[in-house]
């Protein structure tokens, strides 16, 4: 009776042994991913807008202006950033991202599609001052902000 009471407690102090050094572990590893990303530099955000080029059936005015914010939705919904009127454009017809210092331009899987430069966007992909962003029949040109 006393050694199976000896090995229950073994096995109990084992046990707490394993679960301190799974938690010690645990925040260690919480502790450096903490201190990766406090370590790294954050780029600052280039400045740039879209202007409208050419306006759809019911789009924007051309040389309308639309500062870019660091995550910026296009599309007919309400919710969306940049509210195009256009019927060629999805409720949430793409997205422009800041991230990893660079613009980044995505089709959120619209109907009519996204284009760059006139060549459909399939994957993410960077863009930059001066290209063209076709969002159903409205054309944009991204610039330099002011």
């Amino acid at each position: 009776m006393i050694a199976g009471e000896v090995l229950l407690l073994a096995l109990r102090i084992l046990l707490a042994m394993l679960l301190y050094t799974f938690l010690a572990a645990l925040f260690f590893l919480l502790w450096r991913d903490l201190r990766r990303s406090a370590g790294r530099e954050t780029i600052p955000r280039e400045e740039m807008r879209l202007v409208v080029v050419k306006a759809g059936e019911r789009g924007p005015e051309p040389g309308t202006v639309f500062p870019l914010q660091e995550v910026n939705s296009l599309g007919r919904a309400p919710s969306s950033t940049i509210r195009l009127s256009d019927p060629f454009v999805s409720s949430h017809h793409a997205l422009i991202t800041w991230r990893e210092g660079r613009w980044w331009l995505e089709d959120l899987g619209s109907k009519n599609g996204t284009t760059l430069n006139d060549e459909p966007v399939t994957r993410p992909t960077v863009v930059d001052s001066g290209d063209l962003i076709g969002i159903g029949k409205v054309v944009f040109r991204i610039e330099a902000g002011e």
